[in-house]
């Protein structure tokens, strides 16, 4: 599957802003490391600004009205391919999940 450079920035974003290196976020991904490393270059020397720097960082406060799933705490960590980032204390029900992803399918 061919991806286009909006793709690859909001990858090369995500990583510049979580802070992470490229091998981990690309394992995490499933990603290849050297694909990520060449639109790196790439977009580097095209000169394109990267995409979050038009967007004020600010953050929303998310409230779930379902209970979370699992007993134990955890931390559930999910990021938009808008850049959008959700962190919440624990992983929401699947149906909110799905709901979620309606939202976002509607939304384009």
């Amino acid at each position: 599957m061919r991806h286009g450079s909006a793709f690859w920035m909001a990858h090369l974003t995500a990583i510049e802003r979580e802070a992470i290196s490229i091998s981990a976020y690309a394992k995490r991904h499933r990603i290849g490391v050297k694909r990520l490393y060449y639109w790196q270059r790439k977009l580097k020397t095209s000169g394109k600004p990267p995409t979050h720097a038009s967007q004020p960082n600010t953050f929303v406060a998310l409230r779930i009205a379902e209970p979370v799933v699992g007993h134990s705490p955890t931390h559930c960590r999910l990021v938009l391919e808008s850049g959008i980032r959700l962190e919440m204390s624990g992983l929401p029900a699947p149906t909110w999940l799905a709901a979620l992803g309606s939202a976002l399918q509607g939304a384009r």
